[in-house]
């Protein structure tokens, strides 16, 4: 894939500290410490370091690190590949379903305003609804058993929380911070069924551990989705998916767009991706084998995901002869701003 013609860190080195001071009103330290990580991603200011093909000794030129936040769009990509080789290493010779669990639309503005309590319910409302149900020797998966469940469990989780006073209620929703309101709010969401995709995968479980890559690791925007920065204002393309999933283009202006940007950012600490059952962090090591032992196939050879891309996996290869490439020196800032450029080896012909 080409590179961008610009990137998401270069508007917000164009927006500056402008852009903060103008939003003081509604920005949080947190907000600024994600837009901070974005523009100085691979520049100086995070320091580098310099690698060294392992088979023809050819040096590159300095690297600048990489800020490594969750929110970056170019922090991404080694953080995904390796997720998804781990979980490859899990695939067990069995049939797989993709399923999909969506909430409806009228809950957007309280999840929202309560991102690490609704998304948090979401993923355990998803993960108890399967076992529960799966562990039913009636029925596999019903779509309909899947839909009344999973709606129960989220419907009692929110009324939980509501108890619990963990959800907060502000502008429009401020009304719903009183009980008799509350209950009405949430009766209508028994009056529809909620949508739930269930089917078989059609090019096998590799496929679905494919497809989840693009959405286990994804930010609020691709840089590759930026069309144009021109008199304030930022073009960007997105899929209309009311209209069979048309191709589109926006304008918008350049607070906006990191307004909706930030809207997008994860709580603090929050995990968004969780396992459940026989595939639980604590369980995993003692019951996959098992899985694989009752279905007769080689327990996967567990290894540690928390090295860096580089040195987890040859994804960084020597443009002269394609061998991996190592990290041989790495330098500060200073050490950065001290010395200069160094020059490109040199093949003789």
């Amino acid at each position: 894939m080409s590179r961008p013609p610009f990137e998401v860190a270069d508007l917000v080195r164009t927006a500056g500290t402008a852009f903060i001071e103008r939003n003081r009103r509604w920005i949080r330290w947190t907000h600024i410490k994600v837009l901070l990580a974005i523009a100085r991603c691979r520049t100086a200011a995070l320091g580098g370091h310099i690698d060294e093909c392992t088979r023809c000794g050819h040096r590159a030129t300095i690297s600048y690190n990489s800020c490594r936040n969750r929110h970056c769009p170019k922090c991404q990509t080694g953080a995904r590949e390796r997720w998804l080789q781990a979980r490859q290493r899990e695939l067990l010779p069995s049939p797989y379903l993709h399923v999909v669990f969506t909430l409806p639309p009228q809950l957007a503005s309280l999840a929202l305003q309560n991102k690490k309590v609704v998304y948090g319910l979401l993923l355990r409302a998803s993960a108890e609804t399967l076992l529960e149900v799966a562990r039913n020797p009636r029925h596999f998966l019903p779509i309909p058993v899947l839909r009344r469940v999973f709606r129960g469990k989220f419907v009692a989780g929110l009324k939980r929380a509501f108890q619990h006073q963990q959800l907060n209620f502000s502008g429009d929703l401020s009304l719903l911070d009183q009980p008799k309101i509350f209950a009405a709010w949430l009766r209508p969401l028994f009056r529809k069924d909620w949508i739930v995709y269930c089917k078989p995968p059609f090019g096998g479980p590799e496929y679905v551990l494919q497809y989840l890559g693009r959405y286990t690791h994804r930010v609020a925007i691709s840089n590759h989705r930026l069309i144009s920065l021109a008199n304030g204002q930022v073009t960007f393309g997105w899929r209309d998916s009311a209209h069979n999933h048309e191709q589109k283009l926006m304008t918008v202006s350049l607070d906006e767009f990191l307004r909706r940007f930030l809207l997008h950012l994860l709580p603090k600490g929050f995990v968004r991706i969780r396992h459940f059952g026989f595939l639980a962090n604590r369980r995993r090591s003692t019951l996959l084998p098992l899985c694989c032992a009752a279905l007769g196939a080689v327990p996967p050879q567990t290894e540690p995901e928390t090295s860096t891309p580089r040195e987890s996996s040859p994804l960084w290869l020597c443009p002269n002869c394609g061998a991996p490439m190592i990290v041989v020196e790495r330098l500060t800032a200073a050490q950065i701003q001290l010395r200069s450029p160094p020059l490109r080896d040199t093949v003789a012909a």
